[in-house]
């Protein structure tokens, strides 16, 4: 299956159907910037440490940390955050499990109704281009399926922290670099690292950085869009 995410076009060699439904809407054609296929003792070795999942979903989770090791060489790199777009510009909300980046989110489609929609609600990724990042739908959207094709550039990206009222402020560089490196891609690889370490650096020099407290109240969606604005 040839899909195109992030302005990469993959040629994706699945042997089970699951990947193919999950990425519907993201088919292409086209010469292939890279293939994907996952060994069978990969989905072998993964089923018998978690036998609950299907050959199809363990599959499916391999082919896109191989995608995410390979689109370093293209000024790419995955990040684990929600992202929404509001009047074609995007706003990311990263922050550990269970703080309620969903429910963040939520907030502003209620607030901005049809002026936005969710590019992808958990894995996004972010692609460089021509010295701009962009945040880009993939077919890897979470459990609420939140998401489109869509690359949209960054406006701004959050660390959210649960707080009994809501307050933002805009943060240097060095103290979102922690945050960032815990929600990329993690690689035993020197060089894979090393690419990724540097497109981390000029994310954090090129796109600004907030720090939001918030109680999930519906004054959070205002508060967080006007203090990125």
């Amino acid at each position: 299956m040839i899909i195109k995410i992030a302005g990469l076009v993959i040629d994706v060699k699945n042997k089970y159907s699951y990947f193919g439904q999950m990425a519907r809407g993201f088919e292409a054609e086209g010469k292939a910037d890279f293939s994907v296929e996952v060994p069978e003792n990969v989905i072998e070795k993964a089923i018998a440490e978690n036998p609950e999942y299907s050959e199809g979903y363990v599959e499916s989770l391999e082919i896109y940390r191989i995608i995410c090791r390979k689109i370093l060489e293209y000024d790419a790199m995955l990040m684990h955050c929600a992202a929404i777009c509001v009047d074609g510009e995007a706003y990311l909300f990263t922050a550990v499990s269970g703080t309620g980046k969903t429910t963040h989110i939520s907030l502003w489609m209620e607030k901005f109704g049809d002026r936005c929609f969710v590019v992808n609600g958990d894995k996004p990724i972010l692609r460089q281009v021509d010295g701009k990042f962009y945040a880009c739908g993939t077919p890897w959207r979470g459990k609420e399926n939140y998401g489109s094709n869509l690359n949209v550039p960054i406006k701004a990206i959050c660390i959210l922290e649960r707080g009994e009222k809501n307050e933002i402020k805009k943060i240097p560089a060095h103290e979102a670099i922690s945050t960032v490196i815990t929600q990329t891609l993690r690689t035993n690889d020197m060089y894979e690292m090393e690419k990724m370490l540097t497109l981390s650096d000029k994310l954090l020099t090129s796109v600004p950085f907030y720090r939001l407290k918030c109680n999930m109240e519906k004054e959070a969606a205002d508060v967080s869009y006007e203090g990125m604005r």
